[in-house]
């Protein structure tokens, strides 16, 4: 390779190197990730790049309900098969996934009508023993919550360290909110079910442990310092989860998924700073929007990443993120399930890690098969090519510098440039000089054209050779 020539360029056709682009593999994890020092907005594992500066590490992939605990209709529910979902993540190219904690032991599916179930999905194994004595409202065995079910914890470290072997970085979810904080009441579901499925409803555990301290919530007030009781529980829970992932370089640690007062969510992720200083190991630990917690509290937190959903305005049009903490850009805060490929370049462009909360099989919610996933799917993978061949510990969101508003870029060097119009041309200021450009079709997946320009340090303009939404890749040479 030329030394004079960019980061990573390759002396190929157009045609030849996006060939080798979508073919490319990442190497595993070296590290456990830690917050980019220069770019915030990513992450670094200590790799150095040729010049000596941290590789930038960026996040995306499609995640599911069902990852790490078994959900359906029969008794025990049915195994969900992690390999294939490996393979799957494989192919489209993923490093990322949140590993899914479900707190009841039901999912009623009728709170969430609109994606095509009715049921309720029995929900096995949790972290706590079944082994009574008595029986809780489900008729099985109550829970005692000083003791664990093995088959749990092998379960999650089993599952964090395969992935691991595939390059794939995991979110562990240490509890879950939505069944409690958005699911309880107000659906067609019946009200409370989520509480009432709860291990920590005074009728599901020998301990005594009742975590309804107005006995008016039906949420239980689970996540949150009134309960010294319960938070003794869930203290000695989260050390037994530090305690099995804590030597995976892949682990990240998530809060919980849509839920959890701002005193309760800092205390945990302080819980698990703490823990984790005595330890070999550290990782990063994030709280997630679409619960008690607004975008201003997240980014004051503690945590090393938040996902900003569609109450702080991050929506169909992501805002360019500023890079005070990482962002994982979810679809599940914006829309449940929803998206699209343009979203997905959208959220890139604009200095997030977008992730896909994703029906995969059709088994918990949605149905198999669902066109409209394939695209999303396909382009959170090219993002992630295209990421892994930019500088992008270098490049910052910089919506003014292009006239459709989306842009990376290190003006002078390298910038990246979305375009979500048909056959409309854009503007890209940058500075004089000589500049090398390739083309992407985000929907053939394939490269279209290269070539090279000089300018005076006036707006250029560019228009793709195809007629489709475009990213343009701009180098200085």
């Amino acid at each position: 390779m030329n030394s004079n020539q960019p980061h990573g360029f390759w002396p190929l056709s157009a045609a030849a190197y996006f060939a080798a682009w979508l073919t490319f593999a990442a190497p595993l994890a070296a590290a456990p990730l830690r917050v980019h020092p220069d770019n915030p907005r990513y992450f670094t594992d200590g790799t150095k790049e040729p010049g000596g500066s941290w590789k930038a590490v960026y996040l995306t992939g499609a995640h599911t309900w069902n990852n790490l605990i078994d959900m359906g209709r029969l008794e025990p529910p049915e195994a969900f098969d992690f390999d294939a979902y490996l393979d799957f993540l494989e192919k489209h190219h993923h490093n990322f996934i949140r590993l899914w904690a479900w707190d009841s032991v039901v999912w009623d599916t009728r709170a969430n009508a609109r994606l095509g179930k009715d049921f309720v999905h029995k929900v096995a194994p949790l972290p706590w023993a079944r082994i009574g004595p008595g029986h809780a409202l489900d008729g099985k065995p109550k829970f005692d919550l000083t003791k664990y079910d093995p088959t749990y914890f092998e379960r999650l470290r089993t599952r964090v360290s395969a992935a691991g072997r595939r390059g794939i970085y995991v979110s562990v979810m240490l509890f879950e909110g939505w069944g409690l904080y958005h699911a309880n009441r107000g659906r067609a579901a019946p009200t409370g079910w989520a509480w009432q499925s709860h291990p920590f409803h005074p009728e599901n555990n020998i301990n005594g442990i009742n975590a309804d301290t107005d006995r008016a919530s039906l949420s239980g007030e689970v996540h949150s310092l009134k309960n010294a009781a319960a938070n003794q529980i869930q203290a000695a829970y989260i050390r037994k989860v530090v305690d099995t992932v804590n030597d995976l370089d892949n682990a990240l640690y998530e809060v919980i998924n849509e839920g959890g007062q701002k005193e309760w969510d800092w205390w945990v992720v302080k819980m698990i700073h703490e823990y984790e200083r005595t330890k070999p190991k550290q990782h990063p630990v994030g709280i997630t929007g679409h619960g008690a917690e607004r975008l201003d509290s997240m980014l004051a937190s503690p945590a090393e990443w938040i996902s900003p959903g569609r109450n702080d305005g991050y929506a169909e049009d992501p805002p360019a993120w500023e890079g005070k903490k990482v962002s994982l850009h979810d679809t599940d805060h914006i829309w449940g399930v929803g998206g699209n490929s343009a979203w997905v370049w959208k959220s890139f462009l604009r200095g997030h890690n977008p992730i896909f909360m994703d029906p995969y099989d059709g088994s918990i919610l949605g149905t198999l098969g669902d066109p409209r996933w394939e695209p999303i799917r396909r382009a959170l993978g090219h993002t992630r090519r295209l990421a892994e061949r930019v500088n992008l510990a270098a490049l910052q969101p910089r919506p003014e510098l292009a006239s459709t508003g989306y842009c990376l870029a290190d003006p002078g060097k390298e910038f990246l440039v979305y375009q979500p119009k048909t056959n409309e041309a854009f503007t890209v200021e940058v500075k004089a000089g000589k500049y090398r450009f390739e083309w992407f079709d985000p929907l053939k997946a394939e490269g279209a054209a290269s070539g090279r320009i000089e300018t005076s340090g006036q707006p250029h303009q560019f228009k793709a050779p195809f007629s489709s939404d475009a990213v343009l890749w701009l180098r200085a040479e």
